[in-house]
């Protein structure tokens, strides 16, 4: 019995030194390579898609040649599209309803309103461009800027 207890113990000795030596400790560093590219994916895919998510209405643009002006964190869009409707940030609006809605929009904290951009089709008559941006003068938006297709080259 004795025989038996000593060599049942130097065999369980051995299988589980060598269950031991096959085990690895616990890793310390962590690989946060994956995590970086999928990150850098991630980035490169909202910088692409960002600038495409500022127009929400299609409107057919004049052709200009004038630089880009900086984006501003506050910014108010004004669409009006050919068939004569006017959308104010990607929501219609009623044709008597603007100087309403425009007067409701507050200042930022530095006092200044918001930048208001302007998208009219280029067909639509000079008068009614014009009558949306007396509406605009008249709400204390005195500064507006008229976006434009810019992909016209130099003759």
């Amino acid at each position: 019995m004795a025989m038996g207890t000593a060599g049942g113990g130097g065999g369980g000795g051995r299988s589980g030194r060598r269950g031991r030596r096959g085990k690895r400790g616990a890793m310390a560093e962590i690989n946060v390579t994956p995590l970086v590219d999928v990150m850098l994916v991630l980035l490169i895919i909202f910088m692409v898609t960002a600038p495409l998510l500022s127009a929400g209405v299609p409107v057919d643009l004049p052709d200009s040649r004038a630089k880009a002006l900086p984006q501003e964190q506050r910014q108010v869009t004004i669409a009006m599209t050919a068939d004569g409707k006017t959308y104010l940030d990607a929501a219609e609006i009623a044709p008597g309803e603007l100087a309403d809605r425009l007067a409701g929009i507050a200042p930022g904290g530095d006092g200044k309103p918001p930048l208001v951009t302007l998208r009219a089709d280029k067909a639509l008559p000079y008068g009614d461009v014009m009558a949306v941006m007396g509406e605009l003068n008249r709400a204390g938006f005195n500064s507006i800027s008229l976006v434009t297709n810019g992909s016209v080259q130099a003759p």
